[in-house]
């Protein structure tokens, strides 16, 4: 139990009705309060910015809940050091199975929590763990060229970047990797312009530092009627020419994320997109949500040498990419 020291009455029958209740609509609470909507949805919007209740649905159907509040009855765990605390707060995100975001050390411990595992000795081995990742980065970019000769036995591109690792052992989807994942799957417009703001920065600095002349995005493969990709390209003001790329559509739409083998990915990635110009342009960037085998970059960026669309380098920059050599990220 917590105690919540509220200024108004009407927060206070919110706070008390929430917690006898779980949850509630927002008539139940404009009954219980006696005040009207306009009143009301004031009331919540100042008890949603101090952190006290989140909502969940999307309308008609929307419900209000208390916020947890995990640290408080935790013995504020003294024993994590103040260094170990910044670091976890900066780093880590929880997405529960009910949609509520948790941040940082409250979201570190709940998934602790769930997993049964001792906080203080966990979060001392996820800052070891993430740190060894993050050591791949280099200016805010990891470099995953190696991934792809690994993979293929050559590369069509000259280098290729991610932001972050989609996931990491043990600890499951980073902070980006999550962000990417819930963006896309609730195409939320609200968290992917997040995201985009977030990694609108690095593009910034790769375009500028590498001359790049035009910009190419990967099309989705998968139907959606809010596309990550395409906002991305919508919301990305460079001034730097864009390269038309489509997906060619046969009579049943087969995703790469579906297939497993790497030459099942290489042929999809080279019989269905297609590079949709006759312009010639020095440094290329291709841009992917995520990338997996890297067959999809890998194609394209060939397509472009063969059809001379590219004079000189050509760049791949994912937000997420695996670890590993032949990998697949099928949620995304």
């Amino acid at each position: 139990m917590y105690t919540v020291h509220m200024k108004t009455t009407t927060a206070t029958k919110i706070i008390s009705y929430l917690g006898a209740h779980s949850q509630a609509t927002a008539k139940e609470l404009a009954d219980v309060t006696g005040i009207s909507r306009q009143a009301l949805f004031r009331q919540l919007g100042k008890l949603q910015m101090q952190d006290q209740i989140y909502k969940i649905g999307t309308p008609p159907e929307v419900f209000y809940l208390l916020k947890q509040k995990i640290i408080e009855d935790h013995r504020d765990h003294t024993e994590i050091d103040p260094a170990t605390k910044i670091y976890i707060d900066k780093n880590y995100l929880f997405i529960t199975p009910t949609g509520e975001r948790l941040e940082g050390l409250v979201g570190f411990i709940d998934w602790c929590r769930k997993t049964k595992q001792p906080v203080e000795k966990t979060a001392q081995e996820y800052v070891k763990t993430l740190g060894k990742y993050n050591a791949y980065k280099k200016n805010g970019l990891i470099d995953g060229t190696v991934k792809l000769k690994t993979t293929f036995g050559h590369s069509s591109m000259h280098k290729l970047y991610y932001l972050d690792f989609y996931s990491i052992e043990r600890f499951g989807k980073t902070k980006l990797g999550q962000l990417l994942l819930y963006a896309k799957q609730s195409q939320n417009r609200h968290l992917i312009k997040e995201l985009i703001v977030d990694i609108k920065p690095a593009i910034a600095q790769l375009i500028k530092k590498n001359n790049i002349e035009a910009i190419g995005f990967i099309p989705p493969t998968v139907k959606r009627e809010v596309q990550f990709m395409k906002e991305l390209e919508r919301q990305l003001h460079f001034k730097v020419a864009k390269i038309s790329i489509f997906k060619i559509r046969n009579g049943i739409s087969v995703p790469q994320k579906t297939l497993n083998k790497l030459e099942d990915r290489i042929e999809n990635a080279k019989k269905t997109m297609v590079v949709d110009t006759t312009k010639q342009y020095k440094n290329i960037l291709l841009i992917d949500d995520a990338v997996g085998s890297g067959a999809t970059l890998n194609e394209i960026a060939a397509q472009i040498k063969t059809k001379g669309v590219g004079s000189g380098k050509i760049f791949g920059l994912a937000v997420t990419g695996s670890f590993k050599g032949f990998d697949v990220i099928s949620e995304v």
